[in-house]
């Protein structure tokens, strides 16, 4: 009679003698080494239990095996020793999901992905740094409207002090903006009017006096002799006839006429951004607010308001310090008798409002135009201008600016130098607010997080 143990589970093909055993050692193993390779298993189920290998049904004899537990410990050692981390799945056993394999994956199982590959990592940090260097151009293409941006900002902030003092007196914000607008424009238009007539005489009568100015020149024995020995009126007039005198004053007039409208329109564009965010001066600090954290909004919008008040203060001050600075030089100019003594007074005025250097170079600019007229217009120019100056520096400047700005004096010289050297003339008019604001927020923010620590 046959042995039911080996009728119930037929030979594996390949593999001759395979019994029951085979099929409790690969659930043992499975027990021990999950499957690492990703194949599934046949359940429990379809296999003996570790049960069934310790009672044998009646009748069948008990086949002698080793131990599962070092069987399975010497099968993983030799798939170490060959390079092979995954263990057979007992699907395989019959040759079936080999093949299988093969059909599907001709060239083999595919490694892992390259998405951390040096190449990708390499192209990736190669399109990072190709991003900002765009950023960069466009940056430094985008500078002038960068600087228009700010600069109307800052007129915004700085005239809002004045928009609201007209609010508080029962008048509606947007009168209140028109009429400190109409100041404004008021202002360029006196500018302009006091300037241009004067530097278009001066022009004319200078074209005008070229000739006898030629004459006088020539006149001098030290010019005669000049003339003799290099032929400088001969190459003067070689010069001339050849076309090269026409070429560049055209070229000079047609540069000078693009630097004029330029102006005419970044000065254009100045008044409408300044219009526009001095209308809007609100809603966009409330705007700006969203984006804290609402535990922190209330000490951020008190901050915020005070570093606003703070730049009012600094503008409004400032241009009061220029108003009388402009207010006495035209009184002076008027007394001494100097000629265009408004456009020269708006001149002072203008260059008072750039920090540490402006009140000099005004100075400067009047005193040469007083020597041109006379020499003792020239010296009363330079005495008034060294007096008023002190006068200034140590009585008006401390009075005004103490209720706006509080910056130590070596600070707002770095910040002027530092704002000169970045953005110029407008640099240095920024310096000094954006200083005060640096010095609130390290007074407010990090010094007591540093006592905290």
């Amino acid at each position: 009679m046959p042995d039911r143990a080996t009728d119930a589970v037929p030979d594996i093909p390949g593999r001759p003698g395979a019994t029951r055993a085979t099929y409790a050692d690969a659930a043992e193993a499975t027990d021990i080494l999950p499957a690492a390779a990703g194949v599934p298993y046949p359940s429990r189920t379809a296999a003996p239990s570790r049960g069934s290998r310790a009672t044998p049904e009646p009748g069948s004899e008990a086949t002698p095996r080793p131990d599962s537990r070092a069987a399975s410990r010497q099968g993983s050692q030799a798939r170490r020793a060959s390079g092979s981390s995954a263990m057979p799945a007992p699907s395989s056993l019959d040759g079936s999901a080999d093949d299988g394999e093969d059909a599907a994956l001709p060239y083999g199982v595919p490694g892992k992905p390259l998405a951390r590959g040096p190449f990708l990592w390499g192209l990736t940090a190669a399109l990072g740094v190709l991003t900002a260097w765009a950023l960069a151009q466009a940056l430094i293409s985008s500078r002038s409207v960068i600087v228009l941006i700010v600069v109307a900002a800052f007129l915004a902030v700085g005239l809002n002090p004045v928009v609201e003092a007209l609010q508080r007196r029962g008048m509606n914000r947007r009168w209140a903006i028109s009429i400190v607008f109409l100041g404004v424009i008021a202002f360029f238009v006196l500018f302009g009017l006091a300037i241009v007539p004067p530097v278009s005489q001066e022009s004319s009568d200078f074209v005008s006096a070229v000739p006898g100015y030629v004459q006088s020149l020539m006149a001098n024995p030290t010019i005669k002799q000049l003339d003799t020995d290099y032929k400088i009126l001969a190459n003067i007039q070689t010069y001339i006839t050849s076309g090269g005198l026409g070429a560049t004053v055209a070229g000079g007039i047609l540069g000078a006429g693009a630097v004029v409208l330029d102006a005419f329109f970044s000065g254009f564009t100045l008044l409408v951004l300044t219009l526009y965010f001095l209308g809007s001066l609100p809603v966009i600090k409330e705007y700006l607010l969203l984006l804290v954290p609402a535990s922190r909004r209330p000490r951020t919008r008190a901050m915020g308001d005070e570093i606003l008040s703070g730049i009012g203060g600094y503008v409004a001050g400032n241009v009061l310090i220029s108003v009388i600075a402009g207010g006495l030089s035209w009184l002076f100019l008027t007394i001494a008798g100097a000629k265009y003594a408004l456009a020269l007074a708006l001149v002072v005025a203008v260059t008072d409002l750039i920090p540490l250097v402006g009140a000099t170079v005004g100075a400067v600019l009047v005193s040469a135009v007083g020597f041109l007229q006379s020499g003792t217009l020239g010296i009363a120019c330079v005495i008034f201008f060294v007096v008023y100056q002190q006068v200034e520096n140590y009585v008006i400047y401390p009075r005004v600016m103490s209720r706006s700005v509080d910056v130590a004096p070596a600070v707002s010289v770095i910040a002027a130098l530092f704002g000169g050297a970045l953005l110029g003339a407008v640099g240095a008019l920024l310096a000094i607010p954006v200083a005060a604001a640096v010095a609130l927020i390290v007074r407010e923010v990090v010094l007591p997080r540093q006592a905290r620590l």
